[in-house]
């Protein structure tokens, strides 16, 4: 299940929600981005996202539809959002289900990695030196081309 929206989200109501009625699941992973209040060095104040409707929920259908190859899911969600958020405010929701752990672990690692890099969301941050657009880190591309070499896939 995917879901783009501006709105906040509540954590346990949406991990009860994935997993009930299913009580094949013995191992649910999740992970919840937030928003800092310090980027470089620098105090943000707020951090503003934007995406392109439609093509963003494209994407992330793909990044699911990867996982859901690569490990025995028994649900999956990600929830993004999008607007001006402040520090302290939850950004993003991923979560994977299996009947054991290590496939929900590594399923959960997977998605946020995925997400990213090759979501397209574009980050303002709000500094008191004015806006500052956030570029991919070194990082966060290493993460995504280990998992891209883990499956044989040459990054695209």
């Amino acid at each position: 299940m995917i879901r783009v929206q501006t709105e906040d989200f509540d954590l346990g109501a949406e991990l009860k929600a994935l997993t009930a009625g299913n009580h094949g699941i013995g191992g649910l992973c999740s992970f919840v981005g937030l928003v800092r209040d310090m980027a470089g060095g620098e105090a943000i104040g707020a951090m503003t996202l934007e995406h392109y409707p439609g093509m963003t929920e494209k994407e992330l259908a793909r990044i699911e539809a990867e996982a859901l190859t690569r490990w025995p899911l028994d649900a999956t969600l990600i929830i993004h959002r999008y607007g001006r958020l402040e520090p302290g405010d939850q950004i993003v929701l991923v979560a994977a289900a299996s009947a054991h752990r290590e496939a929900a672990f590594e399923a959960c690692h997977f998605l946020i990695d995925f997400l990213k890099t090759k979501a397209p969301f574009w980050k303002l941050e709000g500094t008191p030196g004015g806006g500052q657009w956030v570029d991919a880190r070194d990082s966060d591309d290493a993460a995504t081309q280990r998992w891209m070499q883990s499956s044989g896939k040459a990054a695209e």
